[in-house]
């Protein structure tokens, strides 16, 4: 998310929008039949409760050129005999997992305190072999032909919840210091980390349902599982290196 380009917006456009095009008008000359599109929530913004029928509000050039590559699909998807499936996942974790995700789940082995135990936000996420899962299902279910959906590991889960899960599955204690949320707040801003601040404090989720409904798909594991898998991963990382 540290954009040093020039200009984010183009480069992004050139990977996510151009180069998805692209890919989708090679698929219709093919003769496939389905193409199934990883976008994003942040086609809809960065912080709330997101439906199937919200509105499209990206805030940053990645959000755009997802949305703008939702649109161009379904246009294609109108005048062509290729079907399009958009899934819109949250954050997702799992093995390979980088960033924050990572970042976070390094601290909790390594033991280090984290004044984050305040923290009563709500966030979806998605374990990638959930969303491995519904990519499969999308790819065939003839009621999926032409929908978006959202999609999430089927429960919401508090900063708190998910550094606890952490610990758990990597088998060791959680150090969550009570330090007030205003104030942690107030010194990111001071240091510009306002955007930081809010994946950490703010709440973010989705409501799966419409994919349930449409195709009856359920999240196979569950975030227990998830994180295990990710610990595991980690701790394999780490002895080979």
């Amino acid at each position: 998310m540290n954009d040093q380009m020039e200009d984010p917006l183009a480069a992004y456009r050139e990977v996510n929008t151009a180069g998805t095009v692209n890919l989708a008008e090679q698929a219709i000359q093919a003769g496939i039949r389905r193409f199934v599109f990883v976008s994003s929530v942040k086609v809809l913004g960065e912080e709330g409760r997101f439906y199937a029928h919200s509105v499209p509000h990206p805030l940053d050039p990645y959000g755009v050129s997802k949305l703008e590559a939702e649109l161009k699909l379904l246009e294609l998807a109108r005048n062509s005999d290729m079907a399009v499936t958009i899934l819109r996942p949250p954050l997702v974790y799992g093995p390979g997992v980088g960033a924050n995700f990572l970042k976070l789940l390094q601290a909790v082995r390594n033991g280090m305190p984290l004044p984050l135990g305040l923290a009563a936000n709500k966030r979806s996420l998605i374990y990638i072999g959930n969303l491995v899962d519904a990519l499969i299902a999308c790819s065939s279910h003839q009621a999926a032909r032409n929908k978006t959906y959202l999609i999430d590991d089927g429960e919401t889960v508090s900063t708190v919840e998910l550094v606890k899960g952490m610990a758990e599955a990597l088998n060791v204690r959680s150090r969550l210091i009570p330090v007030p949320v205003a104030l942690i707040r107030m010194a990111a801003a001071l240091v510009g980390k306002n955007q930081a601040a809010q994946r950490v404090f703010g709440s973010l989720t989705v409501d799966s349902s419409q994919i349930k409904q449409d195709i009856n798909w359920q999240a196979p594991y569950s975030r227990k599982q998830g994180l295990a898998a990710t610990a595991a991963w980690l701790n394999t990382l780490t002895i080979s290196r």
